[in-house]
């Protein structure tokens, strides 16, 4: 071989094994967040580092992984696509972990209140059995706080992962702990798959949603454990085509279908929410539909299925005078309209007197179906519902709902899409 030729073939050795390197950050083809600086020590700051990795994840579609056995404390944080691959991967098999002060939350005034934001990224997939802490507790004290000195910017506690225009979203395995405010909220996005996830906060810590959902469709959440300060599985306005299956809620305020009409000049619509196999395990509701005076729009084909309590208070609700407590709740004309309601297969006991509550509005609530509804007292004393205009039709049912009669006709029963992916 010439010596010219030598030198060629030296070349391009060093391209190939050069590109190899910077392209796949080591043999397996994976990227590492420590490859980017990250030190993973509980203490110092790694968010540059992320901020950094994402940019190498967005452009070539690899996995980034965050490494077990290491802590990587991360500011509010915005990871922003579009992205060149039609699959993003995150493996969490570390610790995620929010700012101890809340000096180190400044940044969240500017970004919407969400400390780790997502945004229009398709085939976002988020995996792994590490666990995301967003230290909330320095939070839930306080309704405001002044954070930043520079800009004297007063914002409220931030949902820990905020997804907003992600289709195609996946995300299963990781625990989240102690969320500043909601764990999850899916705003804006479709296709959407969440299974085998973890989310944990005390029972007293104040609007630690599980999982919020608005203007989205073709939403599954199965298989996992919600235990938090408010409700486990919120549907919000503008939602379609829920399915939760095999979802345990304790403690928590139940799955919950709103709070619906707070702006009364926009309508909320939310249709086909499929709840099916899940457990209220001491909750403060188990099976709820809140909307507030003076709204407008429909909340209808929602359906909850095949439900198991235990020890839960107000184990089935459709309350139209929902009223938070932070707003003027003055009576108001108007509401959204609440019909082709189903609950059936309840079996359980009750924590309180009051099992089943209807406190339906002058618009009324219509087609409200219970069927099997068998629930027994946890506390020796006998059960009894309330009724205030629903219509609709209640067979073997305890205790009796005397405003769903018997021999009432249904107009006939929507039948849900299952949502398969």
């Amino acid at each position: 071989m010439g010596l010219s030729s030598l030198l060629s073939s030296v070349v391009l050795l060093w391209i190939v094994a050069s590109s190899s390197f910077v392209i796949g950050y080591g043999q397996n083809g994976n990227l590492s967040v420590l490859d980017f600086g990250a030190s993973g020590d509980g203490v110092g700051d790694d968010t540059q580092a992320f901020l950094d990795a994402w940019k190498t994840l967005c452009t070539t579609g690899q996995t980034l992984t965050i490494p077990a056995g290491k802590t990587f404390v991360l500011k509010p944080l915005q990871l922003i696509g579009p992205c060149k691959s039609s699959s993003v991967v995150i493996q969490i098999d570390g610790n995620i972990v929010g700012p101890s002060t809340l000096s180190e939350w400044a940044d969240v005034c500017k970004m919407g209140q969400c400390w780790l934001c997502f945004q229009n990224v398709k085939g976002l997939v988020i995996k792994g059995g590490g666990f995301i802490d967003g230290k909330g507790s320095i939070w839930w004290n306080q309704k405001i706080q002044s954070i930043n000195e520079e800009t004297k910017l007063n914002c409220g506690a931030p949902t820990a992962l905020h997804f907003h225009k992600c289709d195609q979203l996946q995300l299963s395995g990781f625990t989240s702990r102690d969320s500043p405010r909601a764990h999850i909220f899916i705003h804006s996005s479709n296709d959407v798959r969440i299974s085998n996830i973890h989310l944990n906060a005390p029972e007293n810590s104040p609007n630690t949603d599980g999982i919020g959902i608005s203007l989205s469709s073709q939403v599954t959440i199965q298989d996992s454990s919600i235990g938090t300060g408010d409700d486990c599985v919120a549907i919000k306005g503008g939602s379609s085509f829920v399915n939760v299956t095999h979802v345990t809620c304790g403690p928590g305020h139940g799955f919950s279908v709103g709070s619906l009409g707070q702006a009364p000049a926009t309508p909320d619509k939310v249709e086909q929410v499929y709840f099916q196999n899940c457990i209220c395990d001491k909750t403060m509701n188990c099976a709820r539909i809140k909307t507030w005076m003076g709204g407008s729009g429909n909340a209808r084909a929602i359906f909850f299925k095949q439900m198991t309590l235990k020890q839960s208070n107000n184990p089935i609700v459709i309350d139209q005078y929902y009223c938070d407590g932070a707003a003027n709740c003055a009576a108001k004309t108007g509401a959204v309209k609440v019909s082709d309601v189903t609950f059936s297969g309840f079996t359980g006991t009750s924590a309180s007197e009051q099992a089943i509550t209807l406190n339906c509005s002058d618009l009324g609530c219509s087609n409200i179906l219970m069927d099997h509804v068998i629930l027994t007292s946890a506390i020796g004393k006998p059960l009894r519902s309330v009724c205030n205009k629903a219509s609709g039709k209640a067979s073997f049912t305890s205790p009796p709902v005397p405003c769903l009669s018997s021999k009432q006709s249904l107009s006939p029963t929507i039948t849900p899409i299952s949502i398969t992916h």
